[in-house]
């Protein structure tokens, strides 16, 4: 089973990080592995990738007429790609060399029809002691609540996702109107609406490999407070959008919603009640801080989807 990973980029100031990426699919445990890099409208990007990775077997390039966003510069990806499966990473991360085996493990012995899995951490410039590890979902990482057996959840990271390719293009792939509908730029949500449309059309979720699993580098500014608490405002508002868009596609968050308030925050105040901890009571804070800004953002989008 060939299984293509679809990588995109769109500026030289990262080509760095997006070299990392690469090199970890090159770094596969598994052989059977090709690499295909869509650049999004930026031939500068496009020539440098080709001139230092284009004589490999295992790469293909791709390289879109304008910059045209990331769902649909993974569209075109996918259509360049040759395998049976086609996975999606980020170009700020980098995948464990036993990723795409366990993928594959996953379509060999569950047929799964999409699977992904665990985001992990790469601090680059350290852990922030305030930042709940429920929250961890605003930088792109596995958040505690997230199922910890394998198994079909609605989706997984967009940076840790795949499907079998005839699936995918069965589906349409990625609607590339997410993060654009009525010219708004903060609609989030291009992998929720595509495992949505999986689930009603196969009545399958995606399977989750805990074991599959991505690094995804969190750079200084993702820690920064204004940073996250606008990342949360905009997250709340795109939960209410994708409700509106995709019925029923947020029940995993309202879900999620619930444990957060009746088994975390209690559990986080008997913690601290018992064993006080500057660094514990800081992160309840905040727990309640970005609780309640995704609350803000999810009031503003029903003002202004209805």
């Amino acid at each position: 089973m060939r299984v293509s990973v679809v990588l995109c980029g769109h500026t030289l100031e990262r080509y760095d990080a997006i070299v990392d990426a690469a090199e970890s699919v090159f770094d596969q445990s598994y052989e059977d592995v090709e690499l295909v890099f869509v650049s999004d409208g930026n031939p500068d990007l496009h020539e440098r990738f080709e001139a230092e990775f284009g004589d490999r077997e295992d790469v293909l390039t791709h390289c879109n007429d304008e910059n045209r966003g990331l769902l649909v510069s993974r569209n075109n990806g996918a259509e360049v790609a040759t395998g049976e499966v086609v996975a999606f990473i980020d170009d700020d991360a980098v995948a464990h060399p036993e990723w795409v085996g366990r993928l594959v493990d996953a379509y060999e012995t569950e047929d799964a029809l999409a699977a992904g899995g665990r985001m992990t951490p790469m601090w680059v410039d350290g852990k922030p002691d305030f930042l709940p590890e429920e929250f961890y979902y605003l930088v792109g990482v596995t958040h505690r609540g997230f199922p910890e057996e394998a198994g079909e959840v609605r989706n997984t990271s967009g940076s840790n996702i795949s499907f079998r390719r005839d699936v995918f293009r069965a589906l349409g792939g990625f609607d590339d109107a997410i993060g654009g509908r009525k010219g708004d730029k903060n609609l989030q949500g291009g992998e929720t609406e595509l495992a949505a449309r999986l689930r009603e059309e196969y009545h399958r979720g995606v399977y989750y490999v805990p074991e599959a699993r991505v690094a995804h580098k969190v750079f200084d500014y993702r820690t920064r407070p204004r940073w996250l608490l606008d990342r949360a405002f905009w997250q709340g508002y795109s939960k209410r959008g994708m409700a509106q868009f995709v019925p029923g596609s947020t029940d995993e968050e309202w879900g999620f919603l619930g444990q957060l308030l009746g088994d975390c925050l209690p559990e986080r105040c008997w913690s601290l009640a018992t064993d006080p901890d500057a660094a514990e009571a800081k992160q309840l804070v905040w727990l309640l801080l970005l609780t309640g800004t995704v609350g803000l953002g999810y009031l503003y989008g029903i003002y202004k989807w209805g």
